[in-house]
């Protein structure tokens, strides 16, 4: 039976961010604002008051935060996470007799209504609410008692409003049905910048590399101010239907073949292929790494060679088929020869879970924080729930980056259930329309509490359209706009900086790619893309205002082939405008509107913009603001904006 409460009068409803009706909890990095919204109604004309509660998981007692009505029964309360861990909140409503008595009473003496009565009940409310030694209500109870108009005159003051503000008349409180909860994780969860390479291509020389060739770049990486490496599989590769040149089903003699073929007679999931060192060659390079504050991420691909051990000894983890074969991974029209899926509805599928699991907490225990995971949309969501579940509760701070290009729920479903960061659709949004809806989808919609983006211009999987045959301009803008609009994102390297755009025809894939040959870099090299991406970087890690994703304002540009976004932080400390060129051959101009009201600026306007790629500096005096970019020159602007007082 249903216990009533006929005395509370306020419903809450529709509190965010709540996860499949608190199934899963929404996540932070440490310092970040939580923001709570809620609908909260009485019935008649009552002034409801409501707080925010919210505490550190296992704390005893209850921090409030007062929230305020927004319009239309809605309402915002915020609160910032401080450390790692699990955070809690729920919302407590009420009816405010003594606020509601105060609106009334302003009303009846701005109409002239003799308030004598009103007064008496202003006593009687002030009374409920004092406290022996509480000297400010004391005083109230004594202005309200005092001759008639020096009382009315009392009530209608400032320091009056503030009084009622300060104290409300909490009574037959409502509390929210449920206790929602925030995960908080630590900052490079929501703040990284990722560089791909393929280890066997790190050689100097032309011939395959190894983790001590990787050592010997470290310096360079570093100095472009990456700060995640991100190496495709490091196991043995399989002999078994290894893949040639471009894909080709047949490999020639000596073709390496591609690393996701995981497996062969030297090892499976937790070897390393010989060819590319040992295991103390890795460990020894992911320590290095750290000493330039870089965290060297593993590919985690759950899939096998047919040659991988496992096949051998777990043939009931596979598919067989009515010939005794087993099942190699398709996508149709796409093969996978070289691959064999794991059967996830084998009856001995908690061994596998098990085994699975102990891969990833191996790794761990060499010093992997970070892993890249191939394909997580083909595994059941169950598993990963499980699996990313367990390692949580075992080892702090591991991140789990999903390369799930796939359909938008099941992306959405992945970070939901404990994925730290997504590859996303910004490969192929590309036009101003498509951006802008696109991020305001990430920023603005339910998503944003459980899916973190960390976008790519490219990947060895993916060459788009828009960088197929084309020149540096656009490799550049495609660059700023992945490092500034998301604060997590990544390149696949070396192609990357050396605009590599030749593709297979008709395809969004690499001609002569790399997943199945060596290739020789010329890692001495540097160019204007190297540049680029050092100052970008740079600027990333000195402006707080671009280490995140959340906090992207557009601004309204007057030019379609001109796309305009600020980002700043809650104190306005620290401002960055980014203006971008979105067309690679032309150049573009405009007027970009400053945002008045987010940056508090008043009638005469006073701001200093300094792009901190060219160094230019401007001084701005108005709201509209003529802009010029020429993508030959450079096809973006990124503004640091201070704000002055005008002495106008």
């Amino acid at each position: 039976m249903i216990k009533l409460k006929g005395k509370s009068r306020v419903i809450i409803e529709n509190v965010q961010p709540e996860i499949d009706h608190g199934l899963y909890p929404a996540k932070r990095t440490v310092g970040e604002r939580v923001d709570v919204t809620a609908d909260i109604l009485g019935d008649g004309h009552d002034h409801i008051r409501a707080v925010l509660l919210h505490k550190k998981a296992g704390e005893d007692h209850w921090q409030e935060t007062e929230m305020r009505h927004i319009s239309n029964d809605s309402w915002l309360g915020s609160f910032y996470v401080t450390e790692k861990g699990r955070y809690v909140f729920t919302i407590k409503a009420w009816v405010d007799h003594f606020e509601t008595w105060y609106d009334g009473f302003k009303k009846k003496a701005a109409a002239d209504v003799d308030v004598h009565l009103e007064l008496q009940e202003g006593i009687q409310f002030l009374k409920i609410l004092s406290k022996a030694s509480d000297e400010v209500l004391k005083v109230a109870i004594q202005q309200l008692s005092i001759e008639y108009t020096k009382a009315r005159d009392y009530v209608l003051s400032e320091n009056f409003a503030t009084l009622v503000h300060a104290y409300p008349l909490e009574d037959h409180a409502t509390y929210f049905s449920k206790i929602l909860e925030v995960v908080v994780e630590h900052s490079k969860s929501n703040f990284s910048a990722w560089y791909e390479l393929f280890p066997r291509s790190a050689s100097l020389k032309g011939e395959h590399g190894s983790f001590k060739d990787v050592v010997k770049l470290l310096p360079r990486i570093s100095s472009m101010g990456f700060d995640v490496l991100y190496l495709p599989p490091i196991h043995p590769i399989g002999e078994v239907n290894r893949k040639g040149k471009n894909n080709n089903v047949v490999a020639a003699p000596g073709e390496p073949g591609s690393p996701w073929a995981i497996g062969s007679i030297e090892g499976g999931h937790k070897s390393i292929h010989k060819e590319l060192g040992s295991l103390t060659d890795y460990k020894n390079l992911i320590a290095e790494a750290k000493k330039y504050n870089i965290d060297v991420a593993l590919d985690l691909a759950f899939q096998c060679a047919p040659d991988h051990p496992y096949v051998k000894e777990h043939p009931e983890w596979f598919k067989q088929r009515p010939d005794g074969s087993i099942q190699y991974a398709e996508n149709p029209p796409k093969k996978y020869q070289d691959i064999y899926p794991f059967n996830f509805e084998t009856e001995h599928w908690m061994d596998l879970w098990l085994e699975l699991k102990s891969v990833i907490t191996y790794w761990i225990e060499q010093g992997v924080k970070i892993f890249r995971v191939d394909n997580p949309h083909t595994k059941p969501f169950l598993f990963w729930h499980w699996v990313i579940g367990e390692v949580n509760n075992e080892y702090p701070d591991i991140i789990f980056l999903a390369e799930a290009f796939t359909r938008p729920k099941i992306m959405a479903e992945l970070g939901k259930i404990g994925f730290t960061q997504s590859y996303t659709y910004f490969t192929w949004r590309v036009d101003k329309d498509e951006l802008t809806q696109y991020m305001n989808e990430l920023v603005g919609g339910a998503a944003r509490n459980y899916f973190r983006p960390n976008f790519w211009p490219n990947t060895p999987d993916i060459l788009p359209y828009h960088l197929q045959h084309q020149s540096e301009n656009i490799f550049i803008l495609r660059l700023a706009l992945a490092a500034t609009l998301s604060s997590n994102y990544g390149i696949y390297g070396p192609v990357y900086e050396f605009y590599e755009n030749r593709p297979v025809q008709g395809k969004e894939e690499y001609f002569d790619s790399e997943k199945y040959e060596i290739k020789l870099h010329d890692w001495k090299k540097t160019n204007r893309m190297t540049d680029i991406i050092t100052i970008l970087n740079h600027s990333r890690n000195n402006n707080p205002a671009l280490q995140s994703t959340w906090n992207l304002q557009f601004c309204p540009i007057g030019n379609e082939n001109l796309i305009a976004y600020l980002k700043a932080t809650d104190d306005l400390s620290n401002i960055v405008l980014v203006v971008a060129n979105l067309d690679p051959t032309s150049k573009q101009s405009g007027y970009v509107q400053l945002p008045k009201a987010k940056l508090k600026l008043g009638e005469h306007i006073n701001v200093k913009v300094k792009d901190l790629i060219t160094e230019e500096q401007f001084t701005w005096t108005q709201e509209w603001n003529y802009v010029e970019l020429d993508p030959y020159k450079m096809p973006f602007h990124l503004f640091r904006v201070e704000l002055f007082e005008s002495f106008m």
